[in-house]
């Protein structure tokens, strides 16, 4: 059940089934030379999470469409292709922008003295006006002083396009986490729905961290692609 599960999964999430519509159960129970119970079961786990919903004389059909983009995309190394979610088709809300001392922790990953000034910048993606994510970003100056008052109006990469911040590396950290109480709020989900958790720096071009960012994104709504290829000698 797991295994057809975690492959139902991978099809609805990718778009794969025409308008929407997964096949019958019966076709299921061929297709995959599975028993009905074990399509049932996988059925109503992708319905618990909220990927499908089965209505009565209609069948099964798809209600949620994840986002995609690709992984160079995401870190904001290379510009977003006509279609990525990171040209123009993201708006966030902003929840706090204002220049805060590091916390230790924030100043130790970013390497400069605790207690450092730097701007707070937290907001919540939307796409599609649907929240996506929450990210919290502490930048340290001269960077925080080009951000501090550009209007923020798209996505992170082109809110630092606008204010002429350039970047060179950017690295995540991938986590999971369940959603308590404040995130589910924001993020309009149920309370310990899992996320995924994001811990990204960002460095400039002389390679200095200068801004460090936790981003909890709803994993039933993005998907992150990425492939690598072997360097031919």
């Amino acid at each position: 059940m797991r295994r057809l599960r975690d492959l139902l999964r991978g099809a609805v999430q990718g778009g794969h089934f025409p308008g929407g519509q997964l096949p019958a159960e019966a076709e299921l129970m061929t297709s995959h030379r599975a028993s009905r119970a074990t399509v049932r079961e996988a059925l109503a786990l992708l319905r618990s999470e909220g990927l499908i919903e089965r209505t009565q004389g209609v069948g099964t059909h798809v209600v949620i469409k994840p986002v995609q983009t690709s992984l160079p995309e995401a870190h904001g190394v290379i510009k977003p292709s006509r279609t990525s979610m990171l040209n123009q088709r993201m708006r966030p809300r902003e929840l706090d922008r204002s220049v805060v001392a590091a916390p230790p922790t924030v100043a130790g990953r970013l390497g400069v003295p605790d207690g450092t000034p730097c701007l707070r910048l937290e907001y919540v993606a939307l796409h599609d006006e649907e929240p996506v994510a929450v990210a919290t970003n502490y930048v340290l100056f001269p960077e925080a002083a080009q951000l501090r008052d550009t209007p923020f109006v798209h996505d992170w990469y082109r809110l630092l396009d606008d204010a002429g911040v350039r970047l060179s590396d950017s690295e995540f950290i991938f986590d999971c986490e369940l959603a308590d109480a404040p995130l589910a709020s924001v993020l309009g989900i149920r309370e310990g729905v899992p996320l995924i958790l994001l811990e990204q720096i960002i460095y400039d071009l002389a390679g200095r961290p200068f801004d460090l960012a936790f981003i909890h994104t709803r994993g039933e709504r993005f998907r992150f692609v990425s492939r690598g290829h072997e360097e031919l000698s």
